[in-house]
């Protein structure tokens, strides 16, 4: 039996995000570990269902600030233990903090483990604060020397993790983040009415739906400050997530007096549902990896508005599937939405391009590329 290892700072990570990879081990006679902070979920997660396929869970006290020092010191010496106490031969880290300690872990385990990074972007980019450079560069630089792979989800992410120097034979790679179920995520106009009854969009409100966990780098104060420079009673906004800037985000839309306008709909598992309900998404992001919430609202023929950064390079096609603004500008944010919702018909020419635009994120791409990769790791052929 092969133990491999999913390390992931965010609780919820992998149901989320990861399950095509598990699965894929699962399938091969592999046993899979999955180390977590499960007392912060970013994503729900049921762990019973998770334990019936037979992964087994570990709670560890990572945390995703690195500032977080004896927290974080505590959990690298967990996963140590972990590695030597079911004898890991794999491990896959996620999320910056998860690629720290995995890979120190790994190294000091003293244990013969291969190791593969997923790096979700990169915190050092084109126009990234000098201070990101200082701080996150040269640890990338130095933990590449523990790594046997480097997956990168963006073009300028994988020509700079190329640069790095990795253990030997060890490779760069770069994948469409973790693919997407076409068939899953498609448009249904039929369920259109449904679901605007189910999330309360009033009858010809023109509706706008972002998905993405409420912080300061996702931007949600963006568009609703978009809608008050807007000053449209016909806009319906559902921000779909939860996260620390929750009541920030309620103050604005308190003091700007869209609280009939503006929905806080939590974490909604069905997404794929959800989005049948749109108009148009909207991603403001400042910082992306990839971005897969826009890429699930194409492959639904939904347009989508989004802030310009390396992650959303990789498929948004300004006026073709979209609208590119700046992430600095609401007033830009503004003029898209007033586009969108006033010309139906070029509304409705980016719905069609939107699921053609993306077609090489399918999931069956991202899966041959894990299988290969999977399977130079490991020594044995992945089917």
């Amino acid at each position: 039996m092969l133990n491999i290892l999913i390390l992931t700072t965010i609780g919820g990570f992998v149901p989320q995000f990861e399950m095509n990879d598990v699965k894929l081990l699962l399938r091969n006679g592999c046993s899979v570990h999955y180390a977590s902070n499960f007392d912060y979920p970013v994503y729900e997660m049921d762990k019973q269902q998770l334990s019936e396929m037979g992964i087994l869970m570990h709670p560890v006290c990572i945390r995703k600030s690195p500032a977080a020092l004896r927290a974080n010191l505590r959990a690298l010496r967990q996963v140590i233990t972990l590695i030597r106490k079911h004898d890991i031969k794999i491990l896959h880290c996620h999320n910056p903090m998860g690629g720290v300690i995995g890979r120190l872990a790994a190294h000091l385990s003293g244990r013969d483990v291969k190791v593969i990074y997923t790096a979700h972007g990169f915190h050092f980019y084109k126009g990234a604060p000098l201070l990101n450079w200082l701080l996150y560069f040269p640890v990338e630089s130095f933990l590449a020397r523990f790594t046997d792979r480097i997956i990168t989800i963006n073009r300028e992410d994988y020509r700079r993790a190329r640069h790095m120097h990795l253990k030997e034979k060890g490779k760069t790679e770069i994948i469409h983040s973790v693919g997407l179920d076409f068939v899953k995520f498609r448009p249904r106009p039929e369920m259109r009415e449904e679901m605007r009854q189910r999330l309360q969009v009033p009858e010809g409100n023109f509706h706008i739906v972002m998905a993405a966990e409420l912080n300061e780098n996702k931007n949600q104060k963006a568009i609703i400050e978009a809608l008050h420079l807007l000053g449209r009673k016909n806009i319906t906004l559902t921000l779909c997530g939860r996260g620390p800037a929750l009541q920030e985000l309620t103050g604005l839309v308190e003091k700007y007096g869209l609280t009939d306008q503006v929905r806080f709909a939590g974490f909604l598992p069905h997404m794929e549902e959800v989005l049948q309900s749109a108009d148009c998404f909207t991603f403001p992001s400042y910082r992306e990896g990839l971005g897969m919430a826009a890429v699930e609202a194409l492959a639904c023929g939904v347009p989508v508005i989004a802030a310009d950064n390396r992650g959303t390079r990789e498929y948004m096609k300004h006026l073709v599937n979209g609208i590119v603004c700046s992430a600095k500008n609401p007033k830009a944010f503004a003029a898209a939405i007033s586009r969108l919702q006033d010309d139906p018909d070029f509304r409705h020419e980016l719905a069609r391009a939107a699921r053609e635009s993306i077609s090489e994120f399918n999931i069956t791409e991202t899966e041959k590329t894990m299988r290969r990769i999977y399977s130079q790791v490991t020594g044995r052929q992945m089917v």
